[in-house]
């Protein structure tokens, strides 16, 4: 629960009264309130730091009705370089008393825009502030003008970033640029992820403002106790120490390699029914300020420490009228799926609160079933909200991917990738190559990446040995263990030209999809990915201008049993799941290659099998490994 605000102290006292929007001092000042149009711009005025723009705007509480301060202004910052390029509209938002994640301030006149700059120089700041019923969902100019605040403007200076290593504000903006990968607008640098896709509730953070746990018994609020412990001195906490459990997640993740982590962002009447932004579950047209800065917090911090933020913006209980699964009651949708008042608004909030951070997309669900029109008039809104362009992208059930993703690849609202899911792990990259290889053939490359790999009760088991797990479930089942989701999901889908994967958790384990808080439960996996995708930032290997190229080594039918990845009369990756050997045709490459051997299970240097090198012109034996020839290699064939 939150805290009372001065604001609420003062009223509780009959110091101020609230008539309507009106709030009078008890010798009747009328707009004590309202704050006089000040603006302050704070944070490192460095490239691609965060730059907050913060104006004393009119008083309002996050439930007032009139006027609503969600609803009933549209408060946008322009933002230009002096270059005349970049030009951009930022949606800003109400931000209560400017401190809310601290105070729990539910009301305030602070109003607030960030800016992530891609430039050095001068920038110039033009605030637009308008009032009317509903505005805020407007792209275009309408409402009445609020005064003394509109047309406000001012100049800032940016400097060089000062960040390196894992930080993001060192590489830029993560962007999409017509590849099947996205690439760092700073560094241009190539993008490959690997990390956890759970829990899905990872917002249902019991030191969040406002969050409580519909299902208590079955998905209670999580501690993250177990990574209290990775919190260092000089980490953000908010309330004195509170954040440190979750803080500590994201270091530990990060300090595998790892530089990914997915989480809903509204999932009531669904499987954890424990997040959403609103001040009340039910209350889809008022936002809860504190909570979401203190979500903030979170993800700024996960960008210092080079995490992607993967936004689920919905469940499948969300997406439209179906009943709840669990509950037997009707899913909380937002406007029944299509693109009401609800729907624009949650998409503005979190555009405009979130949108700054250089490296996320947004998902339009978990398991989506809206219909094709309903997605591409979301996803247009959220691309027209959204004045970074980051990728958007759409997660569905196993069995619908092209009932889904056909239609879509025909849109032009904006997606750029497909976020993957099936049900049994040795479908994995057939399935990649299969997107890769459509949305070519569409004209339009999607960056594809296999989120949920693995059955639903299954998913990402925990290592071998932790809590005695033995590679059976908690029905005694014998399932799949690390090392085949290593061959199968990891390595498939790199080998099928995906951008990357993410670690669901399954259901039939103790640290599962819904509860689990302890991401050391899958520390090898999480070694293993931090050696795939370290191999391609290491060795220079352009995995973004290559191809699967399986017919190469007699694997038309996708059998998991080899994988080849090509650049033409360049670089041949052959992955071998369990050893032995195989035979290359090199019949369209010419002169000689070099023969080296990757173990991706312990990394190291590049190593030589019995077959050091070998000439172009024909089909050619690549030899086996240098060791343990029944394990998983990777060999790579390099043009001298």
């Amino acid at each position: 629960m939150k805290t009372p605000s001065v604001i609420d102290i003062l009223v509780a006292a009959g110091v101020l009264t609230i008539l309507g929007s009106s709030v009078l001092s008890d010798e009747q000042t009328p707009d004590v309130r309202h704050g006089d149009g000040a603006i302050v711009v704070t944070g490192e005025l460095k490239q691609w730091h965060k730059v907050t723009l913060s104006m004393q705007g009119p008083f309002g509480r996050e439930t007032d009705n009139a006027p609503n301060p969600f609803t009933d202004y549209r408060f946008n910052v322009r933002f230009r370089h002096e270059s005349g390029t970049p030009d951009y509209v930022v949606p800003g938002y109400f931000a209560a008393d400017g401190n809310a994640a601290n105070t729990s301030a539910n009301a305030g006149t602070i109003w607030r825009a960030h800016l992530s700059p891609d430039k050095t120089g001068r920038w110039t700041y033009t605030v637009s502030f308008r009032q009317g019923s509903h505005v805020a969902c407007d792209h275009d100019d309408t409402g009445s003008i609020v005064s003394p605040y509109d047309r406000k403007t001012g100049t800032f200076d940016i400097g060089l970033s000062d960040k390196v290593g894992r930080d993001l504000r060192g590489e830029g903006r993560l962007e999409y640029v017509g590849k099947h990968y996205l690439r760092f607008a700073g560094s241009g640098r190539y993008f490959l992820k690997a990390g956890a896709d759970a829990p899905e509730t990872l917002l249902g953070y019991r030191d969040f403002d406002g969050t409580v746990a519909m299902k208590e018994k079955r998905v209670p609020l999580k501690t993250w106790a177990p990574h209290i412990k990775d919190w260092r001195d000089g980490d953000p906490t908010w309330q004195h120490d509170k954040g440190k459990g979750l803080i500590g997640a994201i270091n530990y993740l990060s300090g595998t390699g790892c530089n990914v982590f997915s989480f809903l962002t509204y999932n009531a009447g669904g499987d954890g029914d424990n997040v959403w932004p609103f001040v009340e579950r039910n209350d889809k047209l008022h936002y809860d300020c504190s909570k979401l800065d203190q979500w903030g917090i979170i993800f700024e911090h996960g960008t210092q420490r080079g995490m992607y933020l993967h936004f689920k913006l919905q469940e499948t209980e969300n997406d439209d009228n179906r009943l709840g699964k669990d509950t037997g009651s009707v899913g909380e949708s937002l406007d029944g799926g299509d693109l009401g008042l609800e729907r624009k608004l949650y998409c503005r909030e979190l555009v405009a609160r979130f949108g700054h951070e250089l490296a996320l997309n947004w998902n339009l669900g978990e398991e989506n079933t809206q219909t094709t029109e309903q997605q591409v008039a979301m996803a247009k809104y959220i691309h027209d909200c959204d004045p970074y362009d980051h990728p958007i992208v759409v997660h569905t059930f196993p069995g619908e991917q092209d009932k889904v993703y056909r239609p879509l690849l025909k849109s032009t609202a904006g997606f750029t990738g497909a976020s993957l899911q099936n049900s049994d792990i040795k479908d994995t990259h057939a399935q990649v190559v299969k997107w890769v290889r459509e949305s070519e053939a569409a004209g339009k490359p999607w960056v594809v990446a296999f989120d949920e790999s693995g059955s639903a009760a299954h998913g990402q088991c925990p290592d071998l040995g932790y809590r005695g797990f033995d590679g059976t479930d908690s029905d005694g089942q014998k399932i799949y263990t690390e090392h085949e989701v290593r061959r199968q999901t990891l390595w498939g889908t790199l080998m099928g030209g995906g951008a990357g994967v993410e670690y669901y958790f399954g259901y039939k384990f103790a640290e599962n999809d819904l509860v689990c808080e302890d991401w050391r439960s899958r520390n090898n996996s999480w070694r293993y990915c931090h050696l795939a995708i370290g191999f391609f930032n290491r060795t220079g290997i352009p995995y973004w201008e290559m191809q699967n190229r399986d017919a190469l080594i007699g694997n038309k039918a996708h059998d998991n049993s080899k994988y080849c990845f090509a650049k033409s009369n360049g670089v041949y990756l052959v992955y071998l799941p369990y050893g032995g050997t195989t035979t290359l045709d090199l019949s369209e490459a010419s002169g000689t290659f070099e023969i080296r051997w990757y173990n991706p299970r312990v990394g190291g240097d590049l190593q030589v099998g019995s077959v050091p090198s070998l000439n172009g012109g024909q089909a050619v034996s690549i030899g086996t490994p240098p060791t343990e020839d029944k394990e998983d290699w990777l060999c790579i064939i390099r043009r001298s």
